[in-house]
Protein backbone atom coordinates (compact mmCIF):
# COMPACT_ATOMS: atom_id res chain seq x y z
CA UNK A 1 0.00 0.00 0.00
CA UNK A 2 2.67 2.30 0.82
CA UNK A 3 5.06 1.56 -2.32
CA UNK A 4 1.53 2.32 -4.30
CA UNK A 5 1.35 5.27 -2.80
CA UNK A 6 4.65 6.39 -3.63
CA UNK A 7 4.41 5.38 -7.12
CA UNK A 8 1.61 7.31 -7.74
CA UNK A 9 3.07 10.55 -5.49
CA UNK A 10 6.21 10.23 -8.16
CA UNK A 11 4.32 10.04 -11.29
CA UNK A 12 2.16 13.22 -10.08
CA UNK A 13 5.72 15.12 -10.25
CA UNK A 14 5.80 13.91 -14.18
CA UNK A 15 2.39 15.43 -13.96
CA UNK A 16 2.80 18.34 -12.96
CA UNK A 17 5.99 18.63 -15.26
CA UNK A 18 4.24 18.16 -18.29
CA UNK A 19 1.37 21.01 -17.26
CA UNK A 20 4.67 23.48 -16.86
CA UNK A 21 6.72 22.74 -20.28
CA UNK A 22 3.16 23.16 -21.89
CA UNK A 23 2.41 26.30 -20.05
CA UNK A 24 6.04 28.04 -20.59
CA UNK A 25 6.28 26.55 -24.04
CA UNK A 26 2.61 27.84 -25.29
CA UNK A 27 2.99 31.32 -23.36
CA UNK A 28 6.49 32.25 -24.26
CA UNK A 29 6.01 34.40 -26.78
CA UNK A 30 2.85 35.98 -25.98
CA UNK A 31 3.96 39.46 -25.35
CA UNK A 32 2.80 42.09 -22.92
CA UNK A 33 -0.25 40.99 -21.38
CA UNK A 34 -2.65 41.73 -18.75
CA UNK A 35 -4.61 39.51 -16.42
CA UNK A 36 -8.52 39.74 -15.74
CA UNK A 37 -10.35 38.39 -13.42
CA UNK A 38 -13.76 38.32 -11.58
CA UNK A 39 -16.81 36.17 -11.18
CA UNK A 40 -17.50 33.15 -13.15
CA UNK A 41 -21.25 33.52 -12.68
CA UNK A 42 -22.34 37.34 -13.83
CA UNK A 43 -24.45 36.76 -17.33
CA UNK A 44 -24.07 39.03 -20.35
CA UNK A 45 -26.61 41.54 -18.67
CA UNK A 46 -24.72 42.05 -15.99
CA UNK A 47 -22.62 45.73 -16.36
CA UNK A 48 -20.01 44.48 -14.80
CA UNK A 49 -19.89 41.53 -18.16
CA UNK A 50 -20.04 44.93 -20.18
CA UNK A 51 -17.25 46.06 -18.76
CA UNK A 52 -15.04 43.67 -18.36
CA UNK A 53 -15.90 43.81 -22.19
CA UNK A 54 -14.65 47.27 -22.33
CA UNK A 55 -11.77 46.39 -21.03
CA UNK A 56 -10.56 43.59 -22.98
CA UNK A 57 -11.33 45.53 -26.15
CA UNK A 58 -9.71 48.14 -24.87
CA UNK A 59 -6.53 46.56 -24.04
CA UNK A 60 -6.49 44.54 -26.64
CA UNK A 61 -6.95 47.54 -29.26
CA UNK A 62 -3.91 48.90 -27.66
CA UNK A 63 -1.74 45.51 -28.31
CA UNK A 64 -1.99 43.66 -24.74
CA UNK A 65 -2.81 39.95 -24.63
CA UNK A 66 -5.68 39.48 -22.35
CA UNK A 67 -5.02 36.49 -20.04
CA UNK A 68 -8.58 34.94 -17.93
CA UNK A 69 -9.13 31.83 -16.18
CA UNK A 70 -11.13 30.71 -19.46
CA UNK A 71 -14.71 30.20 -18.05
CA UNK A 72 -17.71 32.03 -18.26
CA UNK A 73 -18.95 35.69 -16.83
CA UNK A 74 -16.31 38.00 -16.28
CA UNK A 75 -13.55 35.77 -17.94
CA UNK A 76 -15.59 35.33 -20.93
CA UNK A 77 -16.26 38.72 -21.14
CA UNK A 78 -12.71 39.84 -20.56
CA UNK A 79 -11.57 37.28 -23.87
CA UNK A 80 -14.57 38.68 -26.09
CA UNK A 81 -13.31 41.70 -25.88
CA UNK A 82 -9.94 40.90 -26.60
CA UNK A 83 -10.57 39.56 -29.55
CA UNK A 84 -11.94 43.25 -31.23
CA UNK A 85 -8.25 44.19 -30.76
CA UNK A 86 -4.58 43.34 -31.79
CA UNK A 87 -3.90 41.00 -28.60
CA UNK A 88 -4.32 37.58 -28.08
CA UNK A 89 -7.16 36.44 -26.17
CA UNK A 90 -5.90 33.38 -23.13
CA UNK A 91 -7.97 31.31 -20.94
CA UNK A 92 -5.90 28.76 -18.37
CA UNK A 93 -8.89 26.49 -17.67
CA UNK A 94 -8.83 24.83 -14.25
CA UNK A 95 -10.07 21.21 -14.35
CA UNK A 96 -13.00 20.82 -11.27
CA UNK A 97 -15.54 18.27 -10.47
CA UNK A 98 -18.28 20.26 -11.77
CA UNK A 99 -16.93 20.63 -15.41
CA UNK A 100 -16.08 24.53 -16.24
CA UNK A 101 -16.06 24.66 -20.39
CA UNK A 102 -13.56 26.96 -21.70
CA UNK A 103 -15.25 29.70 -23.36
CA UNK A 104 -15.59 30.81 -27.32
CA UNK A 105 -13.49 33.46 -27.23
CA UNK A 106 -10.09 31.84 -26.97
CA UNK A 107 -6.82 32.25 -29.77
CA UNK A 108 -4.97 29.95 -26.98
CA UNK A 109 -6.64 27.72 -24.22
CA UNK A 110 -4.73 25.41 -22.08
CA UNK A 111 -6.30 22.98 -18.92
CA UNK A 112 -4.53 22.24 -15.85
CA UNK A 113 -5.01 20.16 -13.02
CA UNK A 114 -3.19 21.89 -10.59
CA UNK A 115 -4.44 25.36 -9.25
CA UNK A 116 -0.64 26.14 -8.06
CA UNK A 117 0.62 25.86 -11.92
CA UNK A 118 -2.03 27.85 -13.24
CA UNK A 119 -1.52 30.48 -10.54
CA UNK A 120 2.01 30.83 -11.84
CA UNK A 121 1.30 30.82 -15.56
CA UNK A 122 -0.73 34.35 -14.58
CA UNK A 123 2.30 35.73 -12.91
CA UNK A 124 4.65 34.85 -15.29
CA UNK A 125 2.90 36.15 -18.46
CA UNK A 126 0.76 38.78 -17.09
CA UNK A 127 2.55 42.42 -16.33
CA UNK A 128 -0.33 43.05 -14.24
CA UNK A 129 -4.03 42.32 -12.79
CA UNK A 130 -7.59 43.32 -13.39
CA UNK A 131 -10.12 42.41 -10.69
CA UNK A 132 -13.48 42.67 -11.27
CA UNK A 133 -16.41 41.80 -8.91
CA UNK A 134 -16.36 38.26 -7.91
CA UNK A 135 -16.23 35.75 -5.25
CA UNK A 136 -13.52 33.67 -3.64
CA UNK A 137 -11.47 32.68 -6.42
CA UNK A 138 -11.76 36.16 -7.02
CA UNK A 139 -10.29 37.04 -3.69
CA UNK A 140 -7.68 34.59 -3.81
CA UNK A 141 -6.01 35.86 -6.92
CA UNK A 142 -5.87 39.35 -5.30
CA UNK A 143 -4.57 38.67 -2.24
CA UNK A 144 -2.10 36.10 -3.96
CA UNK A 145 -0.71 38.78 -6.13
CA UNK A 146 -0.40 41.30 -3.46
CA UNK A 147 1.26 39.13 -1.14
CA UNK A 148 3.71 38.50 -3.82
CA UNK A 149 4.62 42.07 -4.31
CA UNK A 150 4.31 43.06 -0.96
CA UNK A 151 7.51 40.29 -0.53
CA UNK A 152 8.92 41.28 -3.25
CA UNK A 153 8.78 37.76 -5.16
CA UNK A 154 7.26 39.93 -8.02
CA UNK A 155 8.48 43.31 -9.06
CA UNK A 156 6.47 46.14 -10.37
CA UNK A 157 2.73 44.32 -10.49
CA UNK A 158 -0.09 46.64 -11.10
CA UNK A 159 -3.03 45.68 -9.50
CA UNK A 160 -6.54 47.48 -10.47
CA UNK A 161 -9.90 46.83 -8.85
CA UNK A 162 -12.67 47.76 -10.73
CA UNK A 163 -15.59 49.33 -9.35
CA UNK A 164 -15.10 51.52 -6.44
CA UNK A 165 -18.96 50.49 -5.29
CA UNK A 166 -18.13 47.24 -4.95
CA UNK A 167 -14.69 47.06 -3.64
CA UNK A 168 -15.33 50.14 -1.01
CA UNK A 169 -16.12 48.08 2.36
CA UNK A 170 -13.28 45.66 1.57
CA UNK A 171 -10.88 48.37 1.14
CA UNK A 172 -11.99 49.95 4.28
CA UNK A 173 -11.52 47.33 5.81
CA UNK A 174 -7.38 47.09 5.16
CA UNK A 175 -7.09 50.13 5.73
CA UNK A 176 -9.39 50.55 8.93
CA UNK A 177 -8.35 47.28 10.89
CA UNK A 178 -5.08 45.68 8.33
CA UNK A 179 -3.66 49.04 8.59
CA UNK A 180 -4.50 50.53 11.90
CA UNK A 181 -3.84 47.27 13.98
CA UNK A 182 -0.22 47.24 12.44
CA UNK A 183 -0.78 44.26 10.49
CA UNK A 184 0.37 45.84 7.15
CA UNK A 185 2.42 49.08 6.11
CA UNK A 186 0.58 51.71 5.34
CA UNK A 187 2.29 51.57 2.03
CA UNK A 188 1.29 48.54 1.37
CA UNK A 189 -2.45 49.81 0.53
CA UNK A 190 -0.61 52.18 -2.51
CA UNK A 191 0.01 48.57 -4.57
CA UNK A 192 -4.18 48.83 -5.43
CA UNK A 193 -5.47 51.19 -7.73
CA UNK A 194 -9.45 51.26 -7.68
CA UNK A 195 -11.23 52.64 -10.37
CA UNK A 196 -14.64 53.03 -12.48
CA UNK A 197 -12.89 53.95 -15.75
CA UNK A 198 -11.88 51.58 -18.23
CA UNK A 199 -9.92 54.35 -19.31
CA UNK A 200 -7.77 54.68 -16.46
CA UNK A 201 -7.14 50.66 -16.55
CA UNK A 202 -5.80 51.33 -20.17
CA UNK A 203 -4.03 54.36 -19.16
CA UNK A 204 -2.27 52.69 -15.91
CA UNK A 205 -1.22 49.66 -18.34
CA UNK A 206 0.19 51.91 -21.30
CA UNK A 207 2.43 53.59 -18.40
CA UNK A 208 3.31 50.44 -16.87
CA UNK A 209 4.18 48.95 -20.02
CA UNK A 210 6.47 52.51 -21.21
CA UNK A 211 8.58 51.93 -17.70
CA UNK A 212 9.27 47.99 -18.44
CA UNK A 213 9.65 47.60 -21.88
CA UNK A 214 9.55 43.71 -22.41
CA UNK A 215 9.28 43.11 -18.67
CA UNK A 216 6.94 40.18 -18.42
CA UNK A 217 8.89 37.66 -16.44
CA UNK A 218 9.35 39.41 -13.16
CA UNK A 219 10.31 36.94 -10.99
CA UNK A 220 12.56 38.20 -7.82
CA UNK A 221 13.76 34.90 -6.77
Amino acid sequence: MIEDLRHSETWRVFRIQSELVDGFETLYNLGPAVGVFGGARFEEDSPYYQQAMNVGAMLSQHGFSIITGGGPGIMEAANRGAKMGRGKSVGLNIELPHEQEPNPHLDISLSFRYFFVRKLMFVKYAMGFVIFPGGFGTMDELFEALTLVQTKKVTSFPLVLYSSEYWKGLVEWIRGTLVERGAISREDVDLIYVVDDSADIARIFLQFAAMHPGGSDRHAG
